[in-house]
Formats: C-alpha cells, sequence, structure tokens
C-alpha cells in the first residue's frame, strides 16, 4: 500500500501546484521531468527483471522463455477480451469531458471524472499495485504516482479542484488491488513470483517506450500475462 499512498500524495500535491503555480512549469521543464521519468521506468524495468532471474544459466533462460510466451499468450487473451478498446472508449470519454470543461458550473464534475478516469485505466495501475502488493516494491506506483503528479498541475489549472479529488477512486481502485495481490502472496511460491517480476519488467520497458511517446504499445492487452507467467511457471518448472 505504499506504492498507492505515494500515489495519492502525489496527485494532491499537483493539485496545490496546479492551483498555486500552474504557470512556472514551461513546456521545457515538462520535458526533462519526461525524460527524467523514461529514465527511472527503465531503472525499475531492470531492477525488475534482475530480481527476477537466477538459479544458473539455463533457470534463467527457461524463465524469460516462460515471460516471453507469456507475454505472447496474455496478449492473445486481452485481444479477445478486447482490453484495450474498452480502455481506450474510456479515455475517448474523458477526452471529450475535457473539450466540455469551458462549463464553470460542471468543472468540478468533469475534473473529477476525468482524471479519475485517466489515472485508473493504465497498465502502471494495476502493475504496480500487483508488485507493491506481492513484493512490496512500491518504485512503479512512485514514477506513476510522479507522472499523475505533473498531469494533475496541468488538469487543475483546466478543471479546478476536482481533478485533485480524483485521488478518491485511485487510492481505493490500486489500493483494492494491492490487497488482492497480497492475499494472493502465501499461494505463490518464490518461482513464481519471480516470473511475475520478469514478465511486469517487461512490460514496465514497453512503458518507457509509451512515456517518451516512440510508439504506441497497446499494454493493457498484455496484462492477462501477468497471470499466465505464474501458472506457466507452476506448469513448467
Amino acid at each position: 500500500m505504499i506504492g498507492t499512498i505515494i500515489n495519492g500524495v502525489c496527485i494532491v500535491l499537483g493539485g496545490i501546484i496546479g492551483v498555486v503555480a500552474a504557470n512556472w512549469v514551461g513546456r521545457r521543464a515538462q520535458v526533462y521531468i519526461k525524460l527524467a521519468l523514461a529514465m527511472a521506468t527503465l531503472y525499475v524495468a531492470t531492477e525488475m527483471i534482475f530480481k527476477g532471474l537466477g538459479g544458473g544459466f539455463l533457470r534463467c533462460l527457461g524463465q524469460l522463455g516462460i515471460a516471453m510466451l507469456s507475454l505472447v499468450l496474455g496478449n492473445a487473451i486481452g485481444m479477445g477480451l478486447g482490453i484495450q478498446k474498452q480502455l481506450n472508449k474510456l479515455g475517448q470519454y474523458a477526452k471529450e469531458k475535457m473539450s466540455k470543461s469551458g462549463s464553470v458550473d460542471n468543472r468540478f464534475n468533469e475534473g473529477f471524472i476525468t482524471c479519475s478516469i485517466l489515472f485508473c485505466v493504465g497498465p502502471m495501475s494495476i502493475i504496480g499495485a500487483i508488485e507493491d502488493g506481492l513484493t512490496g516494491n512500491f518504485k512503479i506506483l512512485a514514477i506513476k504516482g510522479a507522472m499523475d503528479g505533473v498531469a494533475t498541475i496541468g488538469f487543475t489549472a483546466m478543471f479546478g479542484w476536482g481533478s485533485a479529488v480524483s485521488v478518491i477512486p485511485v487510492v481505493a481502485y490500486q489500493g483494492t488491488i494491492a490487497i488482492c495481490a497480497g492475499a494472493l502472496e502465501p499461494v505463490l511460491t518464490e518461482t513464481m513470483l519471480d516470473s511475475v517480476r520478469v514478465t511486469g519488467g517487461l512490460l514496465v520497458f514497453c512503458i518507457v517506450v509509451v512515456i517518451l511517446e516512440i510508439r504506441k504499445v497497446p499494454l493493457a492487452n498484455y496484462l492477462p500475462a501477468l497471470v499466465v507467467a505464474p501458472l506457466l511457471t507452476r506448469w513448467w518448472i
């Protein structure tokens, strides 16, 4: 739950800065912030993979094989369920809310709905909450918190305090995932946890590509891989 708390604090701080000093954060500063977040995400992804790998060359090779196969199968399941398409629809709904932000009477509600959707639907919410609940590693959610905080600065200038109040559903959503993941931890062996780390690390690598806007990756479709990985590990290793 530490990662979720950090994420919530960042959103609140972003709201405060958005009200007090939104004009101080220029475009050039935003570019530097984006690069810093990408580097931090790259570090976390590398750390997750190296923590998950171990036990000799053949075992490491087997773990990487399981991770790659999990991503392929997870993507197939995600595409079949249309996970990315559904999240895209939610994102489009949020954009429509943003375009209607001119009404003063509705600004609070629009900001609350928009930011709640945008801060909850991303893959980092789920990956980070699972990692936080299973292993206590809160770094992914800390990075997401920094990203959400920066975004909240702009949204608060547009919508007002409703953007910062989105911290309530974000904390409830990610906290629930973390608690459920923690409840499953006793059932999972260390090898199964390692497979989740390696698979999750590869997914986090893809997030770097998204942060830098190099290429659009349907990350949400790969989320089932985090469930497939420990199942394959139990059967294979």
